[in-house]
């Protein structure tokens, strides 16, 4: 068990020996098998409305998912997120607390339905070396040995490079892939919940830097077969993919995750051929990764203490590893708050930009079922960390009397995250889709907290009581993801507004997160600008002072009556300078709560674990709005 993670990384990373050629730029169009009746017109509001997702999904077509005993379809993870109850793979039910608004199956591309077809042993696979074990992972201890057998069918495959990898079978890949796509078109009930057609590109640096992105499209119309890292491993051959798919009518993006594990590879200074980033590199990107992914289960990437170290809250559901491994992850190069930071200053030197991106959130659950509820936690990766002592946060069974030992694997610092927001006018494909390409999108670390910021140089405090705020802020400003383009010589303003989620713990305090470049060197600053319970910030220290929230961490009851329902503010820079680039963006923060490790251990009736965080606060980010003098 404690080395399970190690031997997944291991197996992730190693698998980009030998290529193939595939079909992958031919189309298809599917036709919906079932799919929800349209019986109205659908409500459009151009104000725009405030939906909830996961764009990271992985079911039993996943190799990796299968391995770790997962048999939910990409059926289920659909009815999941519109608040059915599915089974996980050790039997129990799981069940939110509430629906989503839109998901994305995104199965790895890499060996795709491939674990199933070889379990099911028909055909060309009835006397696969590879079958009993597979059929095997069922249990956690039948998990740890398929992983194994197919890491010693990679490590074949690297010691002999000319061998065929005869678990790259393209027609089981089709095939699968087919099955997303149908899932997708059965359950997308436009205006009611939205079903995107997507997948996983599981690359990695030669050091198993993780590179992984998501890839979302945004119609019916998609590729016969997705491309993989077995086609390459280098993301910009993915971004020519794409490119030439969208000349064919086939529009996507692609989603960045984990950068935290990337260790340094995700937001680098050059590309892929170790030349530094140009404009063409810059456009390219942007074009094809206007968002990042910020926060999920396997950590944060926001920033990190070493990066940001005035910001009291980046210490926050951190993975300091490389993903699937137990080796760290440096952290320059691998957070978003910082890459804002660096595209500023290759701006500010060479005229351009590759990290103009906005943020969503979404879970990578390897159980096609996403856990966001830290009283309500079933961790990640199926049958090898459901028990709470698999994922550390109680004492191994075996553990000498008064010397609790606790397992090492990584899922001791994962976390019940994270969910995408969007402002949308509609709950369909096209509107949402618009929404992620103009970067109007916020991430949240679980809870369903909705989240709103513009800037404008007609916005003022009148608009705290006018009824008509956001269409105001539409009219004379710009909503987050967007630039704000100088005017005159005045500061803007900037209008910022949050909502709690009904079924989380009510909202501490809203804050500012500035970048710029002074003296060619990057700059940051973080300023509370809103506070709960009557709280006024202080001057000097740019904080709001402490409402009194506390957490008993014998029952996780909270303090009664402390937070707030809503913050709003409207904003000025006292700061600003007309003639510097900037970027802007909104965290707002929760009280404090129980993590899901806490729970794990009052359940069990132990004591917390030491080294552990016992509380959580959770929280919202906005997309960036970036002031261009």
């Amino acid at each position: 068990m404690r080395n399970l993670f190690f031997l997944t990384g291991l197996m992730l990373l190693t698998a980009g020996c030998g290529q193939s050629t595939s079909e992958t730029g031919e189309s298809t169009v599917v036709e919906p098998a079932q799919a929800p009746p349209q019986t109205a017109e659908i409500e459009s509001n151009p104000l725009r409305n405030a939906y909830f997702g996961d764009t990271h999904i992985h079911t039993i077509l996943s190799f990796d998912a299968y391995l770790m005993g997962t048999r939910r379809t990409p059926d289920e993870a659909h009815e999941f997120a519109k608040g059915a109850a599915i089974e996980h793979a050790s039997g129990f039910m799981m069940q939110m607390k509430k629906p989503l608004d839109f998901l994305a199956v995104s199965d790895h591309a890499f060996y795709l339905g491939m674990m199933r077809e070889i379990s099911e042993g028909r055909g060309d696979y009835a006397e696969h070396e590879l079958l009993p074990v597979i059929r095997g992972a069922a249990t956690a201890e039948g998990s740890g040995a398929a992983f194994q057998a197919v890491l010693g069918h990679l490590r074949g495959l690297m010691e002999n490079p000319d061998q065929v990898d005869d678990l790259d079978d393209r027609t089981v890949a089709r095939s699968a892939w087919q099955e997303i796509i149908e899932s997708a078109e059965r359950h997308n009930d436009p205006g009611n919940f939205t079903a995107f057609i997507g997948y996983e590109y599981t690359t990695s640096g030669p050091e198993t830097q993780n590179l992984h992105r998501n890839v979302i499209f945004r119609g019916s119309e998609v590729p016969l077969q997705p491309f993989a890292r077995l086609d390459s491993l280098n993301p910009e051959d993915l971004w020519d993919w794409m490119d030439g798919n969208r000349q064919k009518g086939m529009e996507s993006i692609a989603i960045p995750h984990n950068s935290n594990g990337s260790d340094g590879w995700m937001f680098p200074k050059n590309d892929w051929a170790g030349d530094p980033i140009d404009a063409a590199y810059a456009e390219q990107r942007m074009r094809n990764e206007p968002l990042v992914e910020n926060t999920q289960v396997k950590g944060t990437s926001d920033t990190h203490p070493l990066l940001s170290p005035n910001d009291e809250w980046a210490d926050f559901e951190l993975m300091e590893l490389k993903v699937a491994t137990n080796q760290p992850s440096r952290a320059p190069g691998s957070y978003v708050r910082e890459a804002y930071l660096n595209g500023l200053v290759m701006e500010q030197q060479s005229g351009f930009n590759p990290y103009k991106f906005g943020v969503i959130g979404s879970s990578d659950t390897h159980n096609a079922a996403g856990s966001f509820e830290e009283d309500n936690y079933w961790s990640k990766t199926g049958l090898t960390d459901i028990e709470p002592y698999m994922r550390g946060s109680v004492p191994l069974p075996d553990s000498p009397p008064g010397d609790p030992q606790y397992a090492t694997a990584s899922s001791q610092f994962w976390g019940a995250s994270g969910l995408a927001g969007v402002w949308a006018e509609s709950n369909t494909r096209d509107a949402i889709f618009d929404a992620f390409r103009r970067k109007e999108t916020f991430s949240t670390s679980g809870p369903h907290i909705q989240l709103r910021f513009f800037a404008g140089y007609g916005l003022d405090e009148a608009l705290m009581d006018a009824e008509d705020s956001i269409a105001q802020a539409y009219a004379k400003g710009v909503p987050m993801g967007a630039d704000l383009i100088r005017k005159g010589d005045g500061a803007p303003r900037f209008l910022l507004w949050a909502m709690r989620d009904a079924d989380s713990v009510a909202l501490q305090r809203l804050q500012i997160i500035k970048g710029w470049v002074e003296d060619g060197e990057p700059a940051e600053a973080v300023i509370d600008v809103a506070c709960s319970d009557g709280g006024t910030v202080d001057a000097a220290t740019q904080r709001c002072p402490d409402n009194g929230a506390e957490v008993d961490l014998g029952t996780c009851a909270v303090t009664p009556g402390k937070g707030a329902a809503e913050l709003m503010t409207v904003w000025q820079d006292p700061d600003f300078d007309p003639e510097q680039k900037a970027f802007y963006y909104v965290r707002v923060l929760e009280n404090p709560k129980c993590r899901w490790s806490t729970w794990d251990a009052i359940r069990a009736g132990v004591p917390v674990r030491p080294d552990m965080h016992a509380t959580i606060q959770d929280r919202a980010w906005s997309s960036p709005i970036w002031f261009q003098p």
